[in-house]
């Protein structure tokens, strides 16, 4: 079909990207040898000393206290307070314990002022022994600080408040925990982008602005009236400007019944701003006839398919005419609301990870939970500039995104931690990016790198057992311009539970998005445009969180260039089709050998069954549910025991041609040469030439049945006509049941009997007129 699409021979060597089972030591839900059991039990515990330094007091002042922790390699500061009698920092300290090389820890107190007069800021240590520190396990209450002693040269010299633990990363002080093994390589601003965090996505709205008419302008020059000119609505939201259809009326009271439509955020920050413009065709630019400012917390919200209210709005203007102001006003009547109704698409239809409206009256309760456990990775690459990892991954499902902590200088991390997502429709895809965190050295530099993908896994709930905890080693897997490639793997373990399994099977008859989409649909042109409208804005929203999740990070999970153009996909897909169709064909085949007598004995069996039904008709419908329900059950034990993963031959990646690959990866708008251009140009020609011809033969057999009836050919009709007569006395007087009966025997009669030649009825139909011979 794609004469310039073909495979080489020259294949290069192929990874391994199976799915494989692993064995973490996880507590599931059941407590175990390991330890109690604890909310984090789809992954390992690892053990932290924590030290939380809360405040100082009786210090020689004056001073410019600060704390230091030392324990073995590791070393950590708080802020100096300058000339601060109340000495307070509440900062905790983490330190991971399978790292800790020394049995003490040293906590100095010291003077920043001091050191520069003297050279000697301790103003006084406290030491203790790991071992001394005992262990919290949540849910029991933060351990209570107490005052220690600072102790230098055997004089006291003041008290610290501190409480020191072992405890794990379910300790609800781990997320803003100063980490030694982050901190030990990144100083500065760059530790708090290291953190793991948890960010909710903000409520977003269509917001509709139908425009509806405009009355009394007040045109530019009366004089140019005979000129073609065109007068249209601009609504403007921030740096988004969109504009109406040019009017069909030229008068001064035009109409335009038009929808222009927004993606907006909660909380609403920018006003909505309608312009009417006038725009003469023979000169350039264009002139405003009217304005108004809409503030968006008083437009209506509609959670139904009814119309909002008309209201008319006034438009202003003001001109310097006999050096006056003259402030000229006209009027606009227009429908504006924010539509609760609809689910704001802002990932790819194939995978949706919501399926709500925007409107929380309109919400189900929810049917389960979805438990998600970041365990660790392996292999991970080492990226560019600083060729080095430092990796976090972010994990997206419905409004909630995650964010885990950076592991920095390891090419297998290990996160262990985990997240819980409330479930409203089982028929959604949660999915999980790994990223490098490429700001970590390049915090203060404006135009640093970027925060680099490394690869993605996407599951889809519905395909998991209820209450199955399912431990994977996933391939992260991604195309490049030189071809597919492993970026390592991620572990994960999942878990999908169920609360109302009734209300999970009453989901499966319900429409998968809500009715407003079906009352008032949408076209497939504001679908797409309004959907790059919510990823840009929620990718703004999220950028301004403290870490900020950027937007190359926003982009790359909500999949917004999975709609640009890429021969390999285009490829895909018709293979899809192939094999969705090779069925069809091989039942088609089947019984094209069942015709042909190739097995006697299976011809002769269809033919028995055959004459059984035809007599006995009450018996096709129960026969054909009971064969349904038989392969059902059969295939219950052939049923898929894991998660669906990426499959490198049905995406082609392994036979793709690398000119194919850069023209996937080129950016929009292209930046390649005029040579390269009119290669890629000429292959799709030829694609679509193919394309072409398929749609043409589809619509050409359709025009022939039209055609049968239709008296374009008189004699075809005629003929017809003639035979439906014929057989329509025929079967009046003939027993129903003895048509099929003689048709089957007929379709199924030995080869002895058969010609060669196409039957009569398949010559008639090729012989109908088709279109194709009418149009240029």
């Amino acid at each position: 079909m794609m004469a310039h699409y073909k495979t080489t021979n020259t294949q290069k060597p192929r990874e391994d990207l199976s799915l494989k089972e692993t064995s973490p030591k996880i507590t599931g839900r059941a407590a175990s040898a390991m330890g109690p059991m604890t909310a984090f039990n789809l992954v390992e515990q690892m053990q932290y000393l924590y030290v939380r330094v809360v405040k100082a007091r009786g210090l020689p002042q004056p001073c410019d206290p600060y704390v230091e922790l030392k324990i073995g390699n590791y070393k950590g500061t708080t802020k100096h307070l300058e000339k601060n009698p109340y000495s307070e920092w509440n900062l905790v300290f983490s330190f991971n314990r399978e790292r800790i090389q020394n049995t003490s820890v040293e906590i100095l107190v010291k003077d920043k002022a001091l050191a520069v007069e003297h050279g000697h800021e301790v103003i006084g240590r406290f030491a203790f022994n790991v071992s001394d520190a005992p262990t919290r396990v949540p849910p029991d209450s933060p351990l209570a600080p107490q005052w220690y002693r600072l102790m230098d040269q055997n004089q006291i010299k003041g008290e610290l408040m501190l409480a020191f633990w072992i405890g794990t990363q379910a300790d609800e002080v781990f997320p803003d925990a100063w980490h030694a093994d982050t901190a030990s390589v990144i100083s500065g601003y760059g530790v708090s982008d290291t953190r793991s965090k948890v960010y909710i996505s903000p409520r977003i709205w269509y917001l509709r602005v139908n425009a509806i008419e405009a009355q009394d302008l007040q045109l530019r020059d009366k004089n140019n009236r005979g000129q073609p000119v065109e007068i249209f609505v601009k609504a403007t939201l921030g740096r988004l400007v969109l504009r109406s259809k040019v009017s069909q009326t030229k008068t001064t009271n035009v109409a335009w019944n038009q929808d222009i439509m927004f993606v907006v955020a909660e909380p609403f920050e920018e006003d909505l701003v309608v312009t009417v413009e006038e725009n003469l065709i023979n000169k350039e630019g264009s002139f405003t006839l009217g304005r108004c400012e809409i503030p968006l917390k008083n437009v209506e919200k509609r959670n139904t398919g009814s119309a909002a209210a008309a209201k008319w709005h006034d438009l202003w203007r003001t001109e310097v005419v006999e050096n006056k102001e003259v402030r000229f006003a006209s009027k606009i009547q227009m429908r504006i609301s924010l539509d609760g109704g609809y689910h704001v698409l802002d990932e790819p239809a194939h995978s949706l990870s919501d399926l709500r409206p925007t409107a929380k009256i309109l919400w189900k309760p929810a049917i389960g939970n979805l438990e998600l456990g970041i365990l660790s990775a392996s292999g991970l690459p080492p990226m560019k500039p600083e060729n080095r990892v430092n990796a976090y991954c972010v994990a997206k499902y419905g409004p909630k995104w995650v964010r885990t902590r950076t592991i920095v200088d390891s090419c297998d991390p290990k996160w262990n931690e985990q997240y819980t997502w409330d479930v409203y429709d089982p028929c959604t895809v949660i999915t999980i990016a790994v990223f490098q965190n490429g700001y970590l050295h390049s915090w203060d530099k404006p135009g640093g790198p970027m925060d680099l993908p490394i690869g993605k896994v996407k599951i889809r709930l519905s395909t998991l057992v209820i209450d199955k905890i399912y431990t994977n080693s996933h391939p992260l897997v991604v195309m490049q311009p030189s071809g597919v490639k492993k970026m390592g793997e991620i572990q994960l373990a999942v878990r999908f539970s169920c609360t109302n399994k009734m209300n999970m099977l009453l989901t499966y008859g319900r429409p998968l998005l809500p009715k407003m989409h079906y009352l008032v649909p949408l076209s497939k042109d504001q679908i797409s445009m309004l959907s790059e409208q919510a990823a840009y804005t929620l990718a703004l929203r999220l950028s301004r969180a403290e870490p900020p999740l950027r937007k190359e990070v926003v982009d790359y999970v909500l999949d917004v260039k999975t709609h640009l153009w890429s021969l390999r996909k285009a490829k895909v897909n018709f293979d899809r089709i192939v094999k969705v169709m090779d069925g069809v064909f091989g039942v088609v085949k089947w019984f094209d050998g069942i015709c042909k007598w190739t097995n006697p004995f299976s011809t002769v069996l269809v033919l028995i069954i055959f004459c059984v039904v035809v007599i006995y008709p009450g018996l096709i419908l129960p026969a054909l549910f009971f064969y349904f329900s038989k392969e059902g059950i059969w295939n219950f034990w052939k049923r898929p025991k894991k998660i669906l993963h990426i499959d490198a031959d049905l995406s082609h990646a392994y036979t793709v041609l690398p000119d194919v690959l850069d023209e996937e990866f080129d950016p929009f708008p292209t930046r390649r040469t005029e040579e390269v251009l009119r290669r890629r140009y000429d292959r799709l020609r030829s694609m679509a030439g193919s394309i072409q011809t398929l749609l043409g033969d589809i619509a050409a057999q359709g025009e022939r049945v039209q055609s049968i009836l239709s008296w374009r050919d008189p004699r075809a009709t005629a003929i017809f006509t003639s035979l439906c007569i014929i057989a329509g006395i025929i079967f009046w007087y003939v027993p129903f049941q003895c048509i099929p009966l003689l048709a089957g025997m007929y379709v199924l009669r030995h080869p002895w009997l058969r010609d060669q030649l196409p039957p009569y009825h398949y010559n008639f139909f090729r012989r109908m007129p088709a279109k194709t011979d009418i149009f240029l």
